[in-house]
């Protein structure tokens, strides 16, 4: 069928989607797989049923089940869209109900302990493929979706050792047509590369923002009030979802308590150097880090706009 640009889409690359968990991630799914034409029935559950509902209205989805049990049966693709802390308990209740050689994937910022979660749950013939979308926002929920969410940000895969390499493919190949770009690696390698760039970094907002807003209750100055740019970033990245990242947290801590000792060293390093009034120590840490942010911009993963590459509304397509 047309797809609004006078072409035709391809024939879709999996019969029946389910999308376990209608947040921002698995409604940007579902957005992105019927503007391309990725699956042939997109079916969505979430536990909430005002979330149920909510998808029904919006209308994203061609079915809308009342249980996970119910989304999965006959489905050649699973994605679970729940924090990384339920993964498990929702794979053992669909598990009896997955058709022999379906996919199943998942979104979760930490593989180790899902692959630990899901795996025992599943018979052989199931293709368990965990993935991590690289890429959101600070909102949530199903309105918060959209289906350029995954355009030019990265996809890491991180099958366990044994999986077929046909279902790793057409995974791969199903987020490629969504827009995004796809890397394979280890689930360890995953999780410690993510607590660096992505755990850790929250984790200091969360408590950056706690910071300033006791300082503002003790002091009863306008801290919050005359927040400059900085505070204002750290902010964005502090209203993510509570749930998503208390279990990220729990379910990485190894990882991440040993970047954030590596980050604790190099800020005393830093303290020192403010301490001692070394200048050029701190005009080459600066010059350092302002190099890796025009490398992050130079490879497409954000822009040099004023409003630091975050518009207030992506286009779809």
């Amino acid at each position: 069928m047309p797809d609004g640009l006078g072409a035709r889409l391809p024939a879709p690359l999996f019969e029946r989607l389910a999308l376990i968990g209608v947040g921002l991630i698995g409604s940007s799914i579902a957005h992105v797989a019927r503007r391309k034409g990725l699956a042939k029935t997109i079916v969505a559950t979430d536990a909430e049923p005002a979330v149920r509902k909510r998808v029904s209205e919006l209308g994203f989805a061609d079915e809308v089940a009342e249980t996970a049990k119910a989304a999965v049966r006959d489905a050649d693709l699973v994605i679970l869209c729940v924090p990384v802390g339920a993964m498990g308990g929702v794979t053992q209740a669909i598990a009896p109900q997955l058709r022999d050689g379906a996919i199943l994937s998942d979104v979760g910022s930490v593989k180790g302990s899902v692959i630990a979660a899901v795996t025992p749950h599943l018979r052989p013939g199931i293709h368990f493929v965990p993935g991590h979308p690289v890429a959101g926002t600070e909102h949530s929920g199903p309105d918060a979706g959209f289906a350029a969410l995954f355009r030019n940000r990265w996809n890491i895969l991180t099958p366990p050792e044994g999986t077929d390499p046909e279902a790793v493919a057409r995974l791969a190949e199903f987020w490629r047509a969504a827009g995004a770009n796809v890397e394979v690696m280890s689930p360890a390698h995953h999780d410690l590369v993510l607590a660096i760039t992505s755990h850790v970094p929250h984790l200091i907002a969360y408590n950056i923002v706690g910071t300033a807003a006791h300082l503002e209750e003790v002091t009863q100055s306008e801290v919050i009030k005359f927040s400059a740019g900085g505070f204002r970033d750290f902010t964005r990245i502090a209203a993510s979802d509570p749930i998503m990242w208390r279990d990220v947290f729990l379910n990485n801590k190894e990882a991440v308590l040993e970047m954030l000792g590596r980050f604790n060293e190099d800020l005393i390093a830093l303290q020192r150097m403010i301490r001692y009034g070394d200048g050029q120590g701190l005009f080459d840490l600066f010059s350092r880090t302002r190099a890796i942010r025009r490398t992050i911009i130079e490879q497409g993963q954000e822009t040099a706009a004023a409003d630091f590459g975050r518009r207030a509304a992506e286009p779809d397509e």
